[in-house]
């Protein structure tokens, strides 16, 4: 709602070394909101991993820029294609003259022209690669649910943290920076809403197949959830979470909303002149 300011949530640390930049949708209180974050590693090599939306370009920078430096930044790890995911990616290269941006060639082919990053400066790492950062090795792994083709999450070995890119995302009702403050049975729920969103195609799969892409990430040694869409997710949840995404193709979840929401809506709002 224009003139109404976005709650500002600064960065938090979850290991040592690996830092959430907080953003998220709506003004920061109910009914819903949904996160929208990205990820700093603080390797020997520095990674940034996703880039976060457009509109909020100059919070999105300096948070990145308040762990580490731009001339410090080796890589910068692109999880899918998608607005939410590659808003500042232009904007951060220019200004992190040593990055190489980790993409893949269908994402290359899909973004075309959006993608103003030279090849000189791409690495491409598909599903099941991986790439060192001096002191690890992470691990381009795709999650269980994802919307784009192009999607690979990544898991740092050192901090056993997995980066969801769009699984296990969840909204939430009030800020928060991690699911322990999230009733358990809205966090469920949510989950399973989101997931039925994102990814339709659940309902055409053949479960056995589906357990096995949740075994794939879990036999990782997953210790800590990080995603673009939900809270943090520590050691003391990551247990449940799996246990959830494994099963949220159980749960009735409302329908989307449709035209009869877009008509209340621009009947709250007084429309643009």
């Amino acid at each position: 709602m224009e003139g109404v300011k976005k709650t500002y949530q600064p960065p938090t640390q979850i290991t040592p070394d690996t830092f959430v930049i907080q953003d998220h949708n709506g003004e920061g209180h109910a009914p819903v909101m949904v996160p929208l974050n990205s990820l700093v590693i603080k390797a020997a090599e520095p990674i940034v991993v996703d880039t976060g939306v457009g509109e909020n370009r100059d919070q999105y920078l300096e948070d990145v820029f308040s762990i580490v430096e731009p001339e410090d930044i080796k890589w910068v790890f692109i999880s899918h294609d998608d607005v939410d995911h590659t808003g500042n990616l232009n904007a951060l290269m220019e200004a992190a003259p040593n990055a190489t941006a980790i993409v893949n060639w269908f994402m290359w082919e899909r973004m075309g022209d959006t993608l103003a990053v030279p090849l000189s400066r791409q690495r491409w790492i598909r599903d099941g690669e991986s790439f060192t950062a001096g002191d690890r090795t992470l691990y381009a792994v795709r999650p269980p649910v994802f919307d784009s083709p192009t999607t690979r999450g990544l898991f740092d070995s050192k901090t056993g943290v997995y980066w969801a890119s769009d699984s296990f995302a969840a909204p939430m009702l009030d800020l928060t920076t991690n699911v322990d403050t999230i009733d358990p049975a809205f966090w469920h729920d949510g989950m399973a809403m989101f997931h039925q969103y994102v990814s339709p195609w659940y309902a055409l799969l053949d479960d056995r197949k589906f357990q096995q892409t949740v075994n794939r990430v879990e036999s990782l040694g997953v210790t800590n959830i990080a995603g673009c869409h939900t809270p943090h997710i520590g050691s003391s949840h990551v247990a449940q979470a799996f246990r959830q995404i494994r099963t949220f193709a159980e749960v009735t979840v409302p329908v989307e909303p449709g035209q009869e929401v877009l008509d209340q809506m621009l009947g709250a709002v007084p429309l643009a002149a």
